[in-house]
């Protein structure tokens, strides 16, 4: 059965990638026609992830990225930045 949740019930729920990495809490819901399109992220001081996002304290991940949703928010790991997606862009650069 599926539950019809109220956007505001989502603010402040906590953020987990597919992986089991804590990433951080919901901040924000962008909509766009009535639908949601995105979630603005705010990244957690103790997440893992803290040392690929450089000094950002939020991101935003477009709602296609989001596996599940209950009691905690699980996202794609593919939406947030690795070390790998770094040394990518930084051979580009080169």
């Amino acid at each position: 059965m599926i539950k019809v949740m109220k956007i505001s019930e989502m603010l402040g729920r906590e953020v987990f990638t597919d992986s089991g990495d804590f990433f951080g809490n919901i901040e924000e819901t962008n909509l766009i026609d009535n639908k949601i399109a995105g979630w603005r992220i705010k990244i957690s001081r103790e997440s893992n992830l803290t040392p690929f996002l450089g000094g950002a304290k939020g991101l935003i991940i477009p709602h296609q990225f989001v596996k599940a949703i209950g009691d905690v928010v699980v996202v794609s790991r593919a939406a947030v930045p690795t070390k790998e997606d770094e040394l990518k862009e930084g051979e580009k650069l080169v």
